[in-house]
């Protein structure tokens, strides 16, 4: 296997394994939280509930090589991008809305911005004509749109 394609697949892996990291890390706070102090904070809460699910679905499916999962990770990515950039703004301009951080508050400081980073390495990645090609989306199957007329 060539050095390039090794770094390509290597790439999806740390994917798979950051994501899988943040499923952990959120959904684990988050239940706590909702079994805890849901009273406090139930947006916050519920918001970090959300991004743990987004994470998981993430996880599972950027390791499959299907064009269905190629479309399902880049429908998650690209909601967990509007959900960090629409979250981390109100947590900004609305902070009263936010007595407790969701892992996309701050455009997700508390985890040293990962939370913005990983949506955008995620479709950059997902776009990638390597990458389309090994969820089975190369040149010569039809696109995602669905057959383009002749």
């Amino acid at each position: 296997m060539s050095s390039a394609r090794a770094r390509r697949s290597d790439f999806g892996a740390l994917l798979v394994l950051v994501y899988g990291f943040f499923a952990f890390a959120a959904g684990a706070r988050s239940l706590y939280q909702l079994a805890t102090d849901f009273d406090e904070a139930p947006l916050p809460i519920l918001l970090s509930l959300v991004a743990a699910g987004v994470y998981l679905i993430a996880c599972s499916q950027i390791g499959k090589s299907t064009p269905r999962a190629w479309r399902i990770t880049l429908g998650v990515c690209t909601f967990e991008l509007a959900g960090v950039l629409i979250v981390g703004t109100l947590s900004l301009v609305e902070s009263d809305w936010f007595p407790r951080a969701t892992v996309w508050s701050d455009y997700g400081i508390g985890y040293g911005f990962l939370p913005l980073v990983l949506p955008i390495a995620g479709l950059i990645w997902l776009t990638r004509p390597a990458t389309r090609r090994r969820f089975g989306l190369d040149e010569g199957t039809p696109s995602v749109e669905g057959p383009q007329p002749a």
